[in-house]
């Protein structure tokens, strides 16, 4: 969802420099906003109808019977302020696609499979998350679960990819919703790892806890009682024990002696 973590932390939708972030933070809804009264009764209009879903794998995993249909959280739709006014015939018919000059418009949706009990999900504090990411041909890219550790990221500040960035509102403590995210808000038209350029995500996802304050890191085990502890930060690891000897390297064959000279006779 990048990432405050490391690639090997898990989530590969932390932040990692995409430029496709970039591009859909100016227009993703997660910065801070002065809502108008005339914004707010835009917004109070009725609930969004059912979604038309992407074509999803039977590899991943069937929601509950009973889940509400997918809707969109949000919708969002470009206009171009810059029209082309030729194009040669020779030129890429992907031409406006490649300006940036084509209308677009996509959501994020979601569905619900289970409301949570708990604290209301907010901005600009700490979620705990389980999730697991599929691509819609039924790859599963990523998991906390099959690493049996949740992860914590701070919401709405840009350090993971837009969809994730703005895909909770409503949820609480609890709560489990299916995310599927267009590629607009996820890696762009950039491949990322095993993530294909321009692709929809979708993502399954717990909201473990929400705080005001990041996760306290957890404190490594102690070694069992009589194992040898790891070597400090830095120090060369040590040889196996059965390392076997390297092979001798044979000694190099002796130059012919050559005869003396002669002096010739007078």
């Amino acid at each position: 969802m990048g990432a405050i973590m490391k690639p090997s932390a898990g989530l590969l939708l932390l932040s990692f420099a995409v430029p496709a972030l970039a591009q859909t933070a100016a227009t993703a809804p997660h910065v801070k906003s002065t809502t108008t009264p005339v914004h707010k009764a835009a917004t109070a209009a009725a609930p969004a109808a059912c979604a038309k879903l992407p074509e999803l794998s039977t590899k991943i995993p069937a929601l509950p019977a009973g889940t509400p249909c997918a809707k969109p959280l949000y919708t969002i739709t470009t206009q171009p302020t810059v029209k082309l006014e030729y194009i040669s015939p020779v030129a890429d018919p992907g031409l406006k696609e490649a300006l940036g000059l084509e209308s677009t418009s996509f959501s994020l949706l979601y569905q619900d499979t289970k409301v949570g009990t708990g604290i209301a999900a907010a901005g600009y504090k700490y979620y705990t998350l389980h999730y697991s990411g599929y691509l819609l041909d039924g790859t599963k890219f990523d998991s906390s679960l099959d690493r049996g550790e949740p992860i914590s990221i701070p919401y709405g500040e840009h350090q993971v990819i837009p969809g994730w960035d703005t895909g909770f509102g409503g949820m609480k403590v609890g709560g489990k919703r299916r995310l599927i995210i267009p590629f607009q808000l996820a890696y762009g038209t950039t491949a990322h790892g095993p993530i294909p350029a321009k692709s929809t995500l979708v993502f399954d996802v717990e909201l473990v806890s929400v705080s005001n304050t990041p996760p306290a890191p957890k404190t490594p085990p102690a070694p069992p009682a009589g194992s040898t502890p790891p070597p400090a930060a830095g120090a060369a690891p040590a040889k196996p024990a059965m390392t076997p000897p390297p092979a001798a390297t044979p000694a190099p064959a002796a130059a012919p002696a050559t005869p003396p000279a002669t002096s010739a006779k007078p």
